[in-house]
């Protein structure tokens, strides 16, 4: 692995548990150290024993071998229970830290799979308790084994230092040929399985637009050249395996007949020859094994990189001091807004104060930026520049735990989670049942939850599947109104409502406002937009004009009398829904 990773958040959490890697590396040592035993058992066997005929020798031997077998089982039994206790305390010390930081990936930039985060501790947390990082703390041992040859015979010594050196070769020649296709197998994989996920979650319009087989053929262009990859560094891989084997077998068998003739020489016992070729055995087996488990190493590996570049992309935060509840005053000071990870500034010159009570309509055509203001505005987006504040304090970095609550958002892609319609209400917290249904009725939901086959214990699927997109919006709506919020932020609340739905949006609106929240509502609908007491208009990549209702619609019909300018419409005027400017949604 690459020095700067050892440096990173995985490392430490590794250089935490190094006491137990410590006592993990005696417990190698007394195994390999153990291992031994076979060998000096045969040379027992073949010098003393056979030549004395000795049968109390034998069985003493005997005994003593056994015992020692039993005692390497305890430790290699011992070692894998520790090994499996560090790899669960190394999982529980990354998860929450990977959980949060590829949440804030894809809350910045929308572009982390977090399955694949997940499923690459899954192959670290493997890894640690696995046989191929038990080969890696017994590589090391294979001198000891070369040692104990030369005190045979330099010859043997010699002959055998030569075998391990061939299949060391061997091992960087697979770590060389298979090294390349596998991370492209592994990056492609993750593609493949991001495209047939999105396939999944976007079934219905896939289906009624017949674009299954165009999005099928794309992904299946992926997969072919995954399987291509993934068959390449797997049959090199293969090859020089099936060859690492063929050579250890070989240089066993010579090893053996060149103990042989040193015994036909003289030079050596017969007891030495056995001892010989298990040892020798025994050095070559550590490196066989990290040759076999090399495609585990190249998936840890990859694994290890992936994680890390995300945890140093999206350092931890540390927790601000806790701030009093805020009262709703919004101020926005010499703003540009860009996408996360971007320089093209896609909103500038933004500077308003919104005052707790007061209802701000924010207008302009598509890709104005509104949706990106609105994001800055409840903290989800970072800006370029300037700031964005609550009560004085730079909504950004507050601790989002403790502000959350005070903030009622409804983006224009609603989103509700697999849970009860409480919990999602509640926003998953401890739900209040008093609070649950205040804001159910004030979104004006409750009598439509209540014919729900379970109430607000009726179980939602993912992303609420099995309820219509009006009735969406109306449980967004709620769970933005739970809990009396400082600062409400609508972003197009109206987009999936029927008459019914419109109407009680505006009776929250209003409640809202008589209440003191703060208000921001992105809308080109008369119904609500009547409702401002300020408006802002965007544009043209900036804030092109702020102020109350009537200041703002003086200033734009000065300067255009053709232009379509909202207005606060009389209850009695007739056709008074419609569409109130030319943008479309934001």
């Amino acid at each position: 692995m690459k020095t700067g990773l050892w440096q990173g958040d995985i490392a430490a959490v590794l250089r935490r548990q190094r006491a137990t890697l410590v006592s993990v590396g005696v417990f190698s040592a007394a195994i390999n150290l153990l291992l031994l035993a076979p060998a000096i058992y045969m040379l027992q066997v073949y010098d003393r024993v056979l030549t004395s005929h000795n049968e109390a020798t034998l069985f003493m031997l005997t005994l003593l071998v056994i015992g020692l077998f039993a005692l390497m089982a305890a430790i290699d039994w011992l070692r894998s229970l520790v090994m499996i206790r560090l790899s669960n305390r190394f999982d529980m010390s990354l998860n929450q830290r990977i959980y949060s930081a590829t949440f804030a990936a894809n809350r910045l930039r929308g572009d982390v799979n977090a399955g694949q985060a997940m499923r690459d501790l899954t192959v670290l947390r493997q890894f640690i308790a696995g046989p191929a990082f038990f080969a890696f703390l017994d590589a090391p041992w294979f001198p000891i084994y070369l040692l104990c040859i030369f005190l045979f015979d330099t010859t043997l010594g010699v002959f055998a230092l030569g075998g391990a050196l061939v299949l060391i070769g061997l091992t960087f020649l697979n770590e060389r040929l298979a090294a390349r296709p596998l991370a492209a197998a592994g990056e492609l994989s993750i593609q493949s399985s991001g495209l047939a996920g999105s396939s999944l979650r976007n079934a219905e319009v896939i289906d009624a637009m017949g674009m299954l087989e165009g999005l099928q053929r794309r992904w299946l262009a992926i997969q072919h050249r995954f399987l291509y990859q993934q068959s390449l560094a797997s049959s090199r891989s293969a090859a020089v395996s099936s060859l690492t084997r063929g050579v250890r077998l070989a240089l066993q068998s010579l090893m053996l007949g060149l103990a042989a003739l040193l015994v036909v020489d003289g030079s050596i016992t017969a007891g030495m020859m056995i001892a010989a070729s298990i040892l020798m055995s025994r050095t070559l087996a550590p490196i066989e094994a990290l040759i076999g488990g090399w495609r585990q190493w190249g998936d840890t590996r990859q694994a290890w990189q992936r994680l890390d570049d995300l945890l140093r992309t999206n350092s931890e935060q540390v927790a601000p001091m806790s701030l009093p509840r805020p009262t709703g005053v919004l101020t926005l000071e010499r703003v540009n807004a860009a996408i996360p990870g971007t320089r093209s500034v896609i909103l500038g010159g933004v500077t308003a104060r919104i005052e707790p009570g007061s209802v701000l309509g924010l207008i302009g055509p598509s890709g104005s930026g509104k949706s990106t203001l609105v994001r800055l505005m409840v903290g989800v987006w970072p800006p370029m520049s300037g700031s964005v504040r609550l009560d004085g304090a730079d909504l950004h970095r507050w601790n989002k735990s403790e502000v959350g609550p005070a903030i009622g958002y409804l983006p224009q892609t609603v989103e509700l989670f697999a849970g009860s319609v409480s919990d999602n209400i509640a926003r998953f917290g401890e739900a209040e049942a008093d609070k649950v249904v205040a804001a159910a009725r004030l979104a004006g939901v409750h009598d439509t939850i209540l014919r729900l086959s379970q109430g607000y214990d009726t179980h939602l699927g993912e992303g609420g599947r099995g309820l219509s997109q009006g009735q969406k919006q109306r449980l967004g709506l709620a769970r933005a109104l739970y809990d009396a919020p400082a600062l409400l932020v609508l972003d197009e609340p109206d987009a999936s409502l029927d008459e019914e739905g419109t109407r009680a949006l505006r009776q929250a609106i209003e409640a809202e406002r008589e209440r003191g929240c703060t208000i921001v509502v992105v809308s080109h609908r008369r119904e609500l937009v009547s409702l401002v007491s300020h408006l802002m208009v965007v544009g043209q990549g900036r804030m092109q004009d702020f102020g109350t209702v009537k200041a703002v619609t003086g200033r734009l019909v000065r300067q255009s009398p053709l232009s379509t300018v909202p207005r606060k419409v009389p209850a009695d005027e007739p056709n008074a829904p419609g569409d109130v400017s030319q943008g479309g949604t934001p």
